[in-house]
Order: structure tokens, then sequence, then C-alpha cells
């Protein structure tokens, strides 16, 4: 397979609909089952060697330790506890309300008892319809749950290569239910005060300055999968600073600006990773340009902090 293969959005289209939803339901679970983290990085799912994860959670609610996992190359869920008990179901021939009631019997059955307290879709379409209603998204494409899997580990590796250049907080690379995208962010110290009418979840996620990057699959305003970062908040005349390589560009997004630079573009250019790490960097130093971050305090070479490691055979 190619280091990035086509992903056209058209031809998964309903696949990916109905997969978003499932692993809405899952994303819920572990929004009530995990320990809450600083800007809500308990909340997303991690890549294992076969699909995404939602790590250890429980215990924190009365129910034993367990983890539930999509198996993306069986194409199963896997739920399991921590004593070693362990039950699946294929991930083909489900709708999400199916798929749905096939989650709750399975945790049912290892002795793991959940509650959704919105049991309904997030920031979607169909967001007023429960989970245990949906019988439209139903479709799973076996090879395009694959393929988006591979494309997710690539660019997961990508972007910790981006992480490991910085050396100030920043947050795991993760995989997010809500916006079904991947992304890591960096932080400063600098406290955000946001506006009263600020939902929860806008101001836990940025109660700092934050550059952030990523990648999604493809969505009603952009439909096609592409790379993006922003910064947060927004310096004035940041859509105005040069990005790389000469197809990226600033983009409107819900009344700021978004670097971005479409999946079609990277795949085309002689080596995509260069291009795509050579993009994240010219969007983080377009923010940081305007912001005043102490770059050169904060840039980490090669993962190393210390200047003497650095200059030591590796």
């Amino acid at each position: 397979m190619e280091p990035f293969p086509p992903l056209p959005l058209q031809d998964w289209e309903d696949t990916k609909q109905t997969v978003h939803r499932f692993l809405q339901i899952v994303g819920k679970i572990r929004l009530s089952s995990g320990i809450r983290r600083n800007h809500w990085w308990h909340v997303p799912f991690h890549l294992t060697g076969r699909g995404i994860t939602t790590r250890p959670m429980g215990a924190i609610d009365g129910n034993p330790v367990f983890t539930i996992d999509f198996d993306f190359v069986g194409h199963r869920l896997v739920a399991g506890t921590e004593e070693g008990r362990q039950a699946s179901f294929a991930l083909p021939g489900h709708s999400v309300a199916s798929f749905y009631r096939e989650v709750v019997s399975v945790l049912d059955s290892l002795g793991v008892h959940v509650r959704i307290a919105v049991p309904r879709p997030f920031d979607l379409p169909d967001s007023g319809r429960p989970f245990e209603e949906d019988t439209e998204h139903a479709a799973y494409d076996p090879a395009a749950v694959n393929r988006y899997w591979r494309v997710l580990g690539r660019v997961n590796l990508l972007l910790e290569e981006f992480a490991s250049r910085f050396s100030g907080k920043t947050s795991p690379v993760h995989h997010f239910w809500h916006t079904f995208d991947i992304a890591v962010t960096r932080f400063s110290e600098r406290r955000v005060d946001q506006p009263p009418q600020a939902d929860p979840v806008t101001r836990e996620a940025y109660s700092r300055e934050v550059v952030s990057f990523g990648f999604w699959f493809g969505d009603q305003s952009v439909p096609e999968p592409a790379f993006y970062s922003y910064t947060s908040p927004e310096p004035v005349g940041l859509e105005r600073q040069p990005l790389q390589p000469a197809t990226a560009e600033w983009i409107e997004s819900r009344g700021a600006h978004l670097a971005l630079l479409r999946y079609a573009d990277a795949r085309q250019t002689p080596d995509p990773r260069r291009t795509v790490l050579d993009f994240y960097e010219s969007a983080y130093q377009a923010g940081v340009a305007l912001t005043g971050w102490d770059r050169t305090a904060l840039s980490c070479p090669g993962g190393i902090t210390d200047p003497v490691l650095r200059h030591l055979p590796r």
C-alpha cells in the first residue's frame, strides 16, 4: 500500500457516517467512565496495532477496569476487563441502533454497567435522534474501514514526529470521536479568558493559548481529506502569513482561519511526508510569530532537549 493511498470521501461516505456514530457511542462511554484530564485529554481514542482503543477506564464509577477496542483488521468490537474476561461482536451488518444495543449487551455480560448521559450524536445533522432509533446508518465496507485505519496510523506517526520537535506542554496524538479527526496540540502557559457564553467544551479545550495540528477525512465544509492547523486565540493577520507548500492556503472556518493542505495535493509531491511536516512547521511559525512564543526555548530538535546530547553521535 502507498504511504498515503487515495481516500476520496465520496467512495466511503456512507460507511464513514456509520462508523462515525459507532465511535461516538463508545466515545461517550469513555467520557462517562474515564478519569478527567485537562483539556479533555481523557476523551479521545488512541491507536493500537489493529485499530483504536479507549484505553483502560472504569473503577471510579463502580465498574471493573475495562477497555473497548475497535479491531479494524478483523472488523470486530472487543470489550475486556482487567480479570481477563472478554466479549466481542462483528462490526459489519449493524445499524447504529443495533450496534448501540449490542455494545450495552456485551458490557452487561462482563459486569460493566454504563450510562451515556446524552445517548444521541454530537454535532451531527441527526443530533436530535437517539442512537437506539437510528436504523438509517448501516453501511460498513470492510476494505474502506481498513484503509481509513491505515491512513490514520500513518498520520499518527507523522504527528508524533512533528510533536517531538516541541519541548513545551503538548497533548498526546489522539483521535477525536466527535469530529472524526486526529490531532496534536501545543500549548503556552498564557491563560485565555473565554467569553461568558462559551460552552464548557470550548472553555476547557481553549483555556490556554494553543496551536493545533491535525488531519480529517472530509466533511460538509471541506468535502475531501486534508491536513490542517489553527492558532487560538487567532492573532490579527494570521491569514496573511506564508504557508508551505504553495498549494496550502488559509480558509475561513467558523469565524476564524484554518491553514489547510489537501490530502490529494500532498500525495502529488515527491515526498508527501516531508511536505506535510513542512506544512505543519509553516503553520506553527505563522502562529507563534504573531503571539510571541519563545520559539528557541521551546524547540526540541530530534526529540532531544539537552544541548550536549544533541551533538553526540546516535
